[in-house]
Formats: structure tokens, sequence, C-alpha cells
């Protein structure tokens, strides 16, 4: 009961405090809101990056067109050496013929369909062809020179797609943003830390005459140190609110503005809003408590020297 007593008289020292010098308590909370609200960005943005990179890696398909003289029997020995490659996933491993690519040309377009239904066994002029998708895309260039330089399959191959150039560019520029990303919100949250302990200094120096007094009465480190931390507490809950309404409600209307997808495309498809904001919401509030209770106890612990 005791130690309920003094955690609730703790919480409520801190209140007051913040309340009693509200003009430096709101130095701290705006330092944390401005922080918060880039801090927001940056994870909404590295976050879709990383679901665009994963959207990459997931609908990227190689496609190997098989030369005309490959009969079964050959599909045969290319399938299973293809699944002798250990950045191939097996179970992607697929082999469309030729018939069947006509047949989906044919039926996707129009203009194509009265060509295809001309074409024969003997005058189609399509490939027959194997696809599949790489388990690690970062390597896809390193699997493609060991498909091409298979001991049967390199023989049969008349030509390798999937379109690299653009794949390439892609990953590149997924990596540079996510990593910008969270450079940019380690350093936020270091800055923010410093700003609030001189923050917080500065309400620690305005009331040494009361925390003299609390020691002249014999109040113990804790009982000085405590309320400190939970105004940091207390100023990083409150410093979160306006970033998280930002969050929530401006991550959705851009949602809705752009239909889900960026340059109307499948594989730049945007995280869905719920339950994404809620996601981002908490992490908010985490790092605005850890960040505001870690100035205060660096200011306390430094400061004060107690």
């Amino acid at each position: 009961m005791r130690g309920l007593r003094s955690l609730k008289r703790y919480f409520r020292d801190a209140a007051h405090g913040v309340f009693r010098n509200f003009s430096l308590s709101l130095a701290s909370i705006s330092c944390i809101t401005i922080t918060l609200i880039v801090v927001a960005v940056s994870l909404v943005l590295s976050m879709n990056v990383q679901n665009f990179s994963d959207s990459i890696r997931k609908d990227v398909t190689v496609v190997m067109f098989l030369k005309g003289d490959t009969t079964k029997e050959d599909e045969t020995k290319i399938l299973n050496e293809l699944k002798s490659i250990t950045n191939i996933e097996d179970s992607s491993i697929m082999f469309k013929s030729k018939t069947e690519s006509a047949n989906e040309l044919k039926n996707g377009n129009e203009i194509f369909a009265s060509t295809v239904d001309r074409w024969t066994e003997e005058t189609n002029p399509l490939l027959d062809s194997y696809m599949f998708k790489v388990k690690e895309i970062e390597k896809i260039d390193d699997t493609i020179k060991e498909v091409k330089n298979l001991s049967f399959t390199k023989d049969k191959i008349n030509n390798i797609n999937y379109g690299e150039d653009i794949v390439h560019q892609m990953i590149v520029v997924f990596n540079v943003v996510r990593k910008i990303c969270i450079v940019a919100v380690a350093a936020l949250v270091l800055v923010t830390a410093f700003l609030i302990a001189n923050t917080i200094k500065l309400a620690i120096y305005s009331r040494r005459r009361e925390i003299e007094i609390m020691r002249l009465v014999g109040a113990s480190n804790t009982s000085i140190k405590v309320p400190f931390i939970l105004e940091g507490l207390f100023i990083g809950i409150i410093g979160s609110i306006i970033p998280i309404l930002v969050t929530i409600f401006g991550y959705s209307t851009l949602y809705d503005f752009f239909g889900g997808k960026l340059f109307g495309s499948a594989l730049a498809a945007l995280i869905a809003p719920m339950p994404f904001v809620y996601n981002i919401s908490g992490i908010l509030v985490l790092i605005g408590i850890l960040v505001g209770m870690i100035g205060s106890y660096q200011a306390v612990r430094k400061y004060l020297k107690i």
C-alpha cells in the first residue's frame, strides 16, 4: 500500500510539474510533436518502400524461352536442372507451351485474335518457355548466369527475360530510400532526446530551490528523480497526439487519393490503412514515451548529480 501511495504521489507531482512549468513543457512537447511527425512520415515511407520491394520479389518472374527443337524429354531434363539451383523456388517453376502462349495472346487482345486463329502447330512463331521465381531478388543476376551455364539447359535456351533494367533500378532506389528513412528516424530520435534533456535541465534549474528543500527535509534520491522522469512520460504522450492524428487521417486520405497504388502500378501498391495506421500510432506513442523518459532521466542524472 505504501508503495502504491508513493507511486500515486509521483504521478501527481509529475502532472503538476508539467502544468506548473507549462512554458518549458510546451517547448518539449512541441519538439516531440514536430519530430514525431517527421518520424511518422519516415516510417510510413520506409514501410511502404519495403512493401514495394516485397511486391517486386513476389511478382518478378523470369521467362526462359526454349529453342524450337526442344523435345518432351529435353523439357524434363531442363526442369530437373532448374530445380538444382538453390535460389530458384521449385514450386514456382512452370512450363508454358507455345500453344498456351498463343491462346493467351488471342484471349488478351482482339486485334491479334484473327491472326492467331490462322496459326497451326507448325506455323506458330512463339516458343515454349519455362517460368520461375527467385528466392532472393538481389541474387537474380547470379541465378540467371547459373541457369545459362547449366550443362544441358544452356544449349536449349533461346532467350531469358525478366525486365532486368527496371528491376535493378527499382531495387536500388528502394534500398536507398529505406536506408535514408532508417537513418533519419534514428537521428531524429537522438536529437529529440538531447533537446528534451536540455529543456528538462531548464525546468530543474528553475526549481532548484524546491529540490534543495526536498533534500533538506530528507527526501530520497528516488522521490526527487521519479517525478521528473514521469514528467518526460507525460510530455511524450502529449507530444504524440498530433502526430498520431496526422498519421491516421493523413495516410488514409493519401491512400484513397491514389486508389491504393502509386502510378497505378501493382508493384507500387500502398499498405492498407487498417491496421497499419494504428501500428504506426503505437510506435509513435512508444517512441514519444521512451524519448521523453530517457531525456528526463539524462537531465536528472547529469544535472542534479543525484
